[in-house]
């Protein structure tokens, strides 16, 4: 199995979009370097943040070439090849192994229930069909399928590949049962926070770290909180946690996704909107949005 250390903090990249909606390949490679200039661990293709829910898979494809092009082995690149069919989530697995994937992070199937039968099937299904590490990830909400924790625990246990799991339930209890039921297993089972408010707490329990979206707009703050509390410094670790908090309010307007790429941006870079219809922030969102951000540049964030 190709190995990658799977840990720290990992920015679900956005997408940089024309205004037509087309690709700016161009800009996903500023956006990297920008990123790894603040210090991040790792870079996750097309994850809700990319947008991986509305891009062809050519269009996936382009934007993996790329990253792994740009990073250069720089840090661990994943790649979001979840899809609703296990056929076709083989196939876009067994596609990003080829291009050099370094972690296949693959989601629930969605709209459809599933059953806890069928998800370990589907991923045991996947698994048996790659070589690289596999990050599980739960995102209930916007699938409407829930990976349960002793599910989690079942695969982690039955399948070498399967070497962590993101929750972005926002559920503090299952995050902490994923870390409680794999922490005793013969390998190095690593679990990642889906939400950014939960990094810290994780880390304390016991966590690997985060797949955060706010690095898009804050990458050294973020890559800070893995870094300090690694360093032993935790009540400074607790400042970078809490100071994401003012941007975070801001999702209550609207899709998180949304808001981040408009916030990225409004910092002045060319990024573009999310693809319709994916795209709208209310007026007083946007004000909103425009006070925090200018707040946070006033503390030195970035």
């Amino acid at each position: 199995m190709r190995v990658a250390d799977i840990h720290g903090i990992i920015p679900p990249i956005l997408t940089p979009m024309n205004e037509d909606e087309s690709l700016n390949l161009d800009e996903l490679r500023r956006q990297i370097e920008r990123q790894l200039e603040g210090g991040v661990h790792g870079l996750f293709a097309f994850g809700t943040n990319g947008e991986g829910y509305i891009l062809s898979e050519n269009e996936k494809y382009a934007v993996l070439e790329a990253m792994i092009d740009q990073v250069k082995g720089r840090v661990p690149v994943y790649a979001g090849t979840g899809c609703i069919s296990t056929n076709d989530t083989i196939r876009q697995s067994v596609q990003a192994e080829k291009m050099g994937a370094d972690v296949l992070s693959i989601i629930t199937p969605s709209f459809a229930a599933a059953s806890q039968k069928e998800l370990y099937d589907h991923y045991v299904k996947v698994a048996m069909k790659v070589n690289v590490p596999i990050v599980l990830y739960n995102i209930p909400a916007r699938t409407g399928n829930k990976l349960l924790p002793e599910t989690v625990a079942r695969l982690a246990k039955d399948v070498d590949v399967i070497m962590g799991a993101k929750d972005s339930s926002g559920d503090w209890e299952n995050l902490q049962a994923y870390i409680r039921l794999t922490q005793d297993l013969p390998k190095d089972f690593r679990v990642l926070s889906g939400n950014d408010s939960l990094i810290l707490p994780s880390l304390k329990a016991g966590g690997a770290g985060g797949i955060a979206g706010c690095a898009n707009v804050y990458p050294h703050v973020l890559a800070s909180i893995y870094d300090l509390f690694k360093a032993g410094k935790l009540e400074e670790a607790q400042v970078a946690q809490d100071s994401i908090a003012s941007f975070r309010a801001v999702f209550k307007f609207g899709n998180p996704n949304t808001i981040v790429k408009k916030a990225v941006k409004a910092l002045g870079y060319p990024v573009g909107e999310c693809r319709s219809p994916f795209n709208y922030l209310c007026d007083e969102g946007m004000e909103m949005l425009l006070k925090v951000l200018e707040e946070n540049r006033a503390r030195g964030m970035n």
